[in-house]
């Protein structure tokens, strides 16, 4: 015993001290990330109901928010690590310093699925992109939703001026005043666009074909620089739960419903998104938002691309 006891002592004295990790588990990593009710999110929530962060030995703590507002000044404050935003949000967040980095795009429109739509009213005469000019058009503006609005009106071969845009901020209260009638047209993001077409509404333009519509998930750039580990374990995580959902998207119906606030009358018909692989924002992407907010007087330099895109952190295929 005595002998026994003896090597011991000496092996702990000659033994590197980051040999005998294995002694003691290692502790887990946390992150605190700011999220919405939007269908955007829903891969954050699976990874969580599955158990995705427990096997990267990550603790994470999803904290949602009723407004991008909210969010966004407890980002500034330093209340969450990171968030899901847009690229509107994060030129803003970046305007005066290089303030929160992105790291992986979260959503955006494709064939499948439109991101954002622009409807006519059910009692519009607006039938065509054209008939758009001299008229309303609600908006929450300088948005991704004025940004999304923009663009589209762009691809129709119109300027943003051809149309008189009208405020109104809250999206549900937009959805609403648009079934009813008492806004020529608007923009909205699914899922409620889909809710108010099924109540009338006409869609006249949509980002299923170019994608304009883009979230993003971004993390202040002091974390992206003292935790990179945990956001690469919260990316590999969260890139198994996007594997989860295209696979087998009716499985998490229920949880999209739930987290998402999906309204009732489209909870059963309303299609569980296919969801973009590890990837970020393109150049073209991040340059064509520099521009817009840009003329918009909402920044004062163009952001440059490789200081707030950052790849680096995404899992390997």
């Amino acid at each position: 015993m005595r002998r026994a006891t003896l090597v011991f002592l000496i092996l702990l004295l000659v033994v590197p001290a980051g040999a005998c990790d294995f002694l003691a588990p290692k502790q887990p990593l946390k992150l605190k990330v700011g999220i919405l009710p939007i269908v955007d999110v829903l891969p954050m929530h699976v990874a969580e109901a599955e158990g995705y962060y427990q096997e990267q030995q990550l603790e994470v703590e999803l904290v949602l928010f009723l407004s991008a507002i909210e969010r966004d000044a407890a980002l500034q404050a330093g209340q969450i690590d990171g968030q899901l935003n847009d690229l509107v949000s994060v030129a803003l967040l970046n305007r005066e310093s290089e303030a929160v980095q992105v790291v992986r795009l979260t959503y955006q429109g494709s064939p499948s699925r439109a991101m954002m739509v622009l409807l006519a009213a059910p009692n519009s005469e607006i039938r065509t992109p054209q008939d758009l000019k001299g008229k309303e058009v609600a908006v929450s503006g300088n948005t991704v939703i004025e940004y999304a609005t923009d663009r589209l009106l762009q691809t129709a071969g119109l300027s943003p001026n051809d149309v008189k845009k009208t405020e109104v901020s809250k999206i549900p209260v937009r959805a609403e005043m648009l079934a009813k009638g008492q806004i020529a047209a608007g923009t909205l993001p699914e899922p409620l666009a889909s809710l108010t077409v099924q109540q009338g509404a006409r869609v006249i333009l949509d980002d299923s074909q170019t994608g304009i519509g883009q979230s993003v998930l971004s993390f202040r750039a002091g974390v992206v620089e003292q935790r990179p580990e945990a956001i690469r374990r919260f990316l590999t995580a969260y890139e198994k739960a996007v594997v989860s959902i295209n696979a087998a998207p009716e499985k998490y119906r229920d949880l999209l419903v739930d987290r998402a606030k999906v309204p009732p009358q489209v909870a059963t018909t309303f299609a569980v998104p296919q969801y973009p692989q590890a990837s970020v924002p393109s150049k073209a992407d991040v340059a064509a938002v520099n521009e817009w907010a840009l003329a918009k007087g909402m920044i004062g330099r163009a952001l440059p691309y490789e200081r707030i895109v950052n790849p680096s952190l995404l899992p390997k295929r």
